[in-house]
């Protein structure tokens, strides 16, 4: 609760008669970050070399039978004790929190050890949510709610058997949205608790519902280049769910949840009952209903900004936006079915925005009894817009590639069989010469790297070095290279294609790109041994 909230809830209460006239709100302790900052790293730069130490000394004891559980609770004993202590000096406190530390890891080594991966994260959630409720900080309690929500998910997740990617990829879904419902059922239940109850569990159902949106939002894939490093892994697992009958009941189940936080809105906000407000709710049920993270986020969106919940607003106003950037990485998904659903999709926004301005008087005169701003139905709409319009003009931009870029083949190199195909995917490996690669290997730069290639008169693409910054001859080119599970490819290591299909891309012999003039490409196709395209 922000400041301005609680001296109106106090003015509120005195003026019932439930405070005294000349009560305040207690003042809370400052510290300035960079006092907080640099205490914390003096803290753990004396701490780390002697855990570093007792590490070495009970080495034996930490491998040995119920070793990792008598130093794991005796860990978490202590830093319990110091932290729970009043007038705690800064550097004590963080002291304390690398001995809460060795105390999960030591407890998470045993657990792991001795029990299956489902019972062990069970367990070690326990301990989390345990530990949150012990110790009497706020910012510990988030991270402690975080780390509870990831071992929940792991003991969902893990042991599941077969091959069968949207088997895991569901379960990742469902993990994720029963951390949430957790969390819903815990906040509603605030008011029926204690003052320390409740005290509790806010801060630990923030952690659990932050990590819950991140892990949603990289569910999803990469969003407009970023988060590339999962992008590979997302692909994988979501890929598949679209062409399956668990792809299309999560995505009703988003639609339901993106339409339920409509009527949650509608409840709180008396004034996004309007008619715009209406079609805005719409336009965010259709979109969920292609993308099966989007419904609980925009759900977790409303609660937290009818709740004034800011910051968890925010965080899943961010995830909401990652989740439809990276709907373009749908590769299951045509190109076209993309830019007309994003499309269709800012304009309605679009239009509904206009009737809202039109209408802004009558929403000032709505919203004056309810305490509800008046600019927040508008700045709802101007950022879905916003969202729409930067996911648009990533189309946009490798439609126009598609377009005007220059058309290359690549030779296709032998793949690992066993990785060849698998189900509606298909491993891709382009001929680059050993030297490229070795140098490719060793290179440690974060920044891409180019390679420079020369075209035949068929328009096949030879690699031949790394850009060094000359000049090209008239038949060469640059390409941008891809980073993909830790190492350089040439925009892509894989294909996705349509179930049934995988006889006729079995016979790709050459990859088809279009490359513009500052090197940046785009696989659209596969072509045979011939150059036809397949």
């Amino acid at each position: 609760m922000n400041r301005s909230a609680l001296d109106a809830l106090m003015d509120r209460a005195i003026a019932a008669g439930l405070l005294p006239e000349d009560a305040a709100p207690p003042t809370a302790e400052q510290r300035p970050w960079p006092v907080v900052l640099l205490t914390a790293l003096g803290a753990w730069l004396a701490a780390l070399p002697l855990l570093g130490v007792i590490g070495l000394l009970l080495g034996d004891l930490m491998r040995r039978g119920s070793g990792p559980y008598a130093i794991g609770l005796l860990s978490l004993a202590a830093a319990l004790v110091v932290l729970r202590s009043r007038a705690l000096p800064l550097f004590i406190e963080q002291l304390a929190v690398p001995a809460l530390l060795v105390g999960g890891g030591s407890l998470a080594f045993g657990l792991f050890r001795d029990l299956s991966v489902q019972s062990a994260a069970a367990v070690l959630a326990a301990v989390a949510i345990g530990v949150a409720v012990v110790v009497a900080r706020a910012w510990l309690r988030v991270l402690l709610g975080a780390a509870a929500s990831l071992l929940i998910a792991l003991a969902l997740t893990s042991g599941h058997s077969g091959p069968e990617l949207h088997t895991l990829a569901s379960r990742l879904w469902l993990s994720w949205h029963l951390v949430l419902a957790l969390c819903g059922v815990a906040i509603a239940a605030q008011p029926s608790v204690s003052a320390r109850a409740a005290a509790t569990l806010e801060p630990l159902c923030a952690g659990a519902a932050l990590a819950a949106l991140a892990a949603l939002a990289l569910w999803s894939g990469s969003t407009m280049g970023i988060g590339a490093a999962t992008s590979d892994i997302a692909r994988e697992l979501s890929a598949p769910l679209q062409l399956s009958s668990h792809g299309t009941s999560m995505q009703a189940v988003s639609a339901a949840l993106a339409f339920a936080a409509a009527a949650w809105l509608a409840r709180a906000w008396p004034a996004a009952r309007q008619p715009w407000c209406i079609g805005v709710a719409l336009a965010c049920v259709a979109l969920a209903a292609f993308m099966p993270a989007l419904g609980a986020v925009l759900l977790v969106l409303a609660f937290g900004a009818s709740s004034r919940r800011w910051r968890m607003a925010a965080a899943a106003a961010v995830a909401a936006a990652w989740i439809v950037g990276a709907f373009y990485y749908q590769l299951s998904w045509p190109l076209a079915t993309k830019a007309i659903v994003l499309a269709g999709a800012g304009a309605v926004l679009g239009g509904m925005a206009w009737m809202g301005s039109r209408g802004i008087g009558t929403a000032a005169a709505a919203t004056a009894g309810t305490g509800t701003p008046r600019r927040v139905g508008s700045g709802i709409t101007l950022t879905a817009v916003a969202v729409l319009a930067v996911a648009n003009i990533g189309i946009w931009q490798k439609e126009r590639l598609i377009a005007t870029g220059a058309p290359v083949f690549v030779e296709l190199a032998p793949a690992d069989p066993r990785s060849l195909m698998q189900g509606d995917y298909m491993r891709l490996n382009f001929r680059v010469p050993s030297p490229v690669q070795a140098h490719l290997d060793k290179r440690l730069s974060p920044t891409r790297p180019q390679v420079v290639m020369q075209r035949d008169a068929r328009g096949v693409a030879t690699v031949l070095r790394l850009d060094d910054g000359t000049p090209l001859a008239a038949d060469q080119l640059r390409i941008e290279l891809t980073p993909k599970n830790g190492s350089w490819v040439l925009v892509s290591d894989a294909w996705f294609f349509k179930e049934g299909e995988a006889e006729r891309w079995s016979r790709a012999r050459y990859g088809e790109f279009r490359v513009d003039a500052s090197g940046r490409a785009l696989l659209v196709g596969l072509r045979d041994k011939a150059l036809q395209a397949l």
